[in-house]
């Protein structure tokens, strides 16, 4: 396949052009972002095997906040996931943010967390509310 130089140097070559609009995607600044549907998907996901952690990254990759529920792996397995989930949020600027007793929260570069959970267990106004469930 033979590349025209001097289009491939103004951009006009579509052989590249995927590569460069995938790159730009991580580097927009989360205020510049527009979603035509109003926002990204937020998903809950409880992997059962580490081999779950890639498709965890896909929904990150594509924009969408992910709660990830690490109580239905051991906590091997549970360290690993992390440990992949941290290298991509890494790579594509987002954030991880534990919420609860092995629940993490993984943002995308277009969702700003703010706030924090404490992972307090005992204290003054420190309540076990276990016992309450809800269904829909």
């Amino acid at each position: 396949m033979a590349i025209n130089f001097k289009k491939f140097l103004n951009g006009d070559d579509d052989t590249f052009s995927s590569d460069q609009k995938e790159n730009a995607f991580y580097k927009i600044r989360p205020e510049d972002i527009e979603s035509s549907d109003g926002g990204g998907k937020m998903i809950l996901l409880e992997p059962r095997a580490y081999s779950e952690a890639q498709q965890i990254a896909d929904y990150l990759k594509e924009r969408n906040t992910v709660v990830v529920n690490l109580k239905r792996v051991t906590s091997e397995q549970a360290k690993r996931i992390v440990d992949f989930l941290s290298g991509t949020i890494y790579a594509i600027g987002g954030g991880m943010q534990k919420i609860g007793g092995g629940i993490f929260l993984c943002t995308p570069n277009n969702v700003n967390i703010q706030g924090k959970i404490t992972d307090e267990t005992e204290g003054k106004d420190i309540h076990d509310n276990t016992d309450i469930n809800i269904e829909w």
